[in-house]
């Protein structure tokens, strides 16, 4: 379950705070795509988000999107903001993870992974060592087998919370939004 528990708990990409990514001595972002940047299926990023990226560059962020969805859509993004990518990436295996990385020249402990999913992104950062930012989907569309794995998502965010693993107020902005209603 250790593995299941997220470093930070963010409403949104916009909420991460990359003053304190910088004074963990992160310097890369491993970045999921869809519900994490896009809505799952949608061909195009919103302006918002391409200007978050090109921010966290600006704040000296190497950037590489890891994603499940297939390549040519991973690769469309990344060629949208210059950055490179891995798709089909098996999350929550470490190959993607361990690729990533290799692109950019960092390791472990130089690195988040931000994403909206307990049991893909923040699961597989965690079984590297990897600093992990969990945010809440900015869709309500997607998979059926992801909604199914939403349910668990909260049933594992509020045992969490019984536990004393995250706050009660970290697990409020992860259910906060009417996502999981």
């Amino acid at each position: 379950m250790r593995k299941l528990i997220p470093d930070l708990i963010c409403a949104s990409v916009f909420d991460i705070d990359f003053g304190d990514l910088k004074k963990r001595k992160i310097s890369g972002l491993l970045v999921d795509i869809d519900n994490t940047l896009v809505p799952w299926g949608e061909p195009e990023m919103e302006e918002a988000f391409i200007h978050w990226v090109r921010k966290a560059q600006k704040e000296g962020f190497a950037i590489c999107l890891v994603s499940n969805a297939k390549r040519p859509r991973a690769q469309s993004f990344a060629d949208l903001l210059g950055i490179p990518a891995v798709g089909l990436a098996l999350k929550p295996l470490g190959r993607a993870f361990r690729k990533g990385m290799a692109l950019l020249n960092l390791k472990p402990h130089e690195v988040a992974v931000v994403g909206d999913q307990l049991f893909t992104d923040v699961f597989g950062g965690n079984r590297l060592g990897i600093y992990t930012i969990l945010i809440n989907p900015i869709s309500r569309n997607e998979l059926d087998s992801t909604k199914m794995m939403r349910k668990l998502e909260r049933r594992m965010l509020e045992r969490m919370v019984r536990r004393g693993d995250i706050s009660v107020q970290l697990a409020q902005i992860r259910q906060g939004s009417d996502y999981d209603e």
